[in-house]
């Protein structure tokens, strides 16, 4: 697909499984409370439901396996290449597993979401489920989510926002996986208005408000 005429700010969005936060999105710009465009879905999974939302929407999307590379930098180069092809301006990381080493023009431009209160239970190993285990083993009161900023490093970059939930009554890991994404449905968009509105913003390795 090539690059549309639109004037809307353009976004990447990058995958690893079923698409439910891409889904979430596209909703959220149909409904006109969220100003941009999807202008590609890229995986590094082949097969997976998200490619499907993607292609049902008339969505270009893009699979690279990560075995196709030697290392994270070369397979990372090759992710902003077709992220950079459509032009995007903004990069949107919705359950996507891989590292993913940010060039240096790209620093502020990209956000991930993640399923708890960051730090607590983050870095590399603590995705989906294996993340609401977690916090039910050590007994958090409280857990939620965290947008935050994309570095070299898993969920290590300044937080944009974050929303919480009390932990109770949740009684295991799929209950409270559910309850969390229901915030993770309102903390993305949000993340993505704020920054494409200059609300918040990468200065100097920091988030910065507005």
């Amino acid at each position: 697909m090539k690059p549309s005429d639109s004037k809307k700010p353009r976004i990447a969005v990058l995958v690893s499984g079923g698409g439910r936060s891409l889904v979430n999105l596209c909703e959220k710009i149909e409904a006109g409370e969220l100003d941009c465009e999807i202008a590609l879905v890229l995986s590094d999974r082949g097969e997976i439901r998200a490619l499907d939302h993607a292609r049902e929407r008339g969505i270009d999307s893009v699979v690279l396996p990560r075995k196709d590379f030697e290392s994270d930098d070369s397979f990372s180069r090759a992710v902003f290449a077709e992220i950079e092809g459509r032009e995007a301006e903004f990069v949107v990381l919705a359950g996507f597993l891989r590292l993913l080493l940010i060039p240096e023009p790209w620093l502020g431009r990209a956000i991930n979401i993640h399923p708890a209160l960051l730090p607590a239970f983050g870095g590399q190993g603590y995705w989906g489920d294996r993340v609401h285990r977690a916090v039910l083993k050590e007994g958090a009161p409280v857990t939620g989510c965290t947008v935050h900023y994309v570095t070299n490093e898993y969920d290590a970059g300044p937080i944009v926002l974050q929303r919480s939930i009390e932990v109770a009554p949740t009684t295991d890991q799929h209950e409270l996986a559910a309850r969390v994404f229901e915030e993770e449905k309102l903390a993305l968009p949000e993340a993505i208005r704020m920054h494409l509105a200059g609300e918040v913003f990468w200065r100097d390795g920091q988030a910065v408000c507005r």
